[in-house]
């Protein structure tokens, strides 16, 4: 079988109601993103920063998965597929997807402030005072801009044997996961689907100018048909 790599970015889940990362003025949900997406801004206010992303969860448990996510799922009858997301959502999985890499983190769930292995599923709030099994603070298990992106390495890997890259919803304008497309192959067929693409002169590029919910249905039945 061969191998499809899709990379996600905020596009494909704020067509789920879900608000995308941060709009044309710098904010996210009226919060400069320095204070809180950072760890600098954690540990300046972790109370504002927990009750931040508490309210993202809570956001994320009203929504569910919309046609793009559902339609990729289809790709698994005939493909290895592997979703490389930068969104910290689960749509992806509720929707079916079975091999799903999350490079910034996932929203449900959470991890030690010391031992940023520790890691477990959360769907509740997490508040100041709330402690691991070792004792430590707990915060969300989201990389933070400062950090490293533990599983780059991994979606690197996958995007150098990708027979097929598919690019949905994002900006291609936030690294390292932007730089992903330079480790596919030169031969490999690259799908762009975005209403406003960002991407228009890469090797064996087919921009797909609609939305997620609108290119990924009609792209998917044309990988499957062929």
């Amino acid at each position: 079988m061969k191998n499809i790599v899709v990379l996600t970015g905020a596009g494909i889940s704020a067509e789920s109601g879900l608000k995308t990362f941060r709009d044309a003025n710098g904010l996210w949900e009226g919060h400069n993103v320095m204070e809180v997406a950072t760890p600098e801004g954690f540990n300046k206010n972790p109370e504002l920063v927990l009750e931040f992303y508490n309210q993202r969860r809570k956001q994320l448990l009203t929504v569910s998965p919309n046609q793009a996510h559902r339609a990729l799922v289809k790709l698994e009858q005939l493909y290895n597929v592997t979703i490389v997301t930068q969104n910290v959502d689960d749509l992806h999985e509720r929707a079916g997807s079975s091999h799903v890499v999350h490079l910034h983190g996932e929203l449900l769930k959470a991890r030690s402030t010391k031992n940023p292995h520790d890691i477990f599923y959360c769907s509740n709030n997490i508040c100041v005072g709330d402690l691991c099994e070792n004792g430590y603070q707990i915060r969300p298990h989201i990389v933070w801009f400062g950090e490293a992106v533990p599983l780059l390495e991994d979606a690197v890997a996958y995007t150098q044997m990708a027979d097929i890259l598919i690019i949905i919803g994002t900006s291609m304008q936030v690294y390292p996961a932007a730089s992903l497309i330079d480790f596919a192959r030169p031969e490999t067929p690259i799908y762009f689907v975005d209403p406003n693409p960002a991407l228009s002169s890469a090797k064996n590029l087919t921009v797909i100018s609609k939305k997620a919910v609108e290119g990924v249905p009609t792209l998917v039945a044309s990988l499957i048909d062929k």
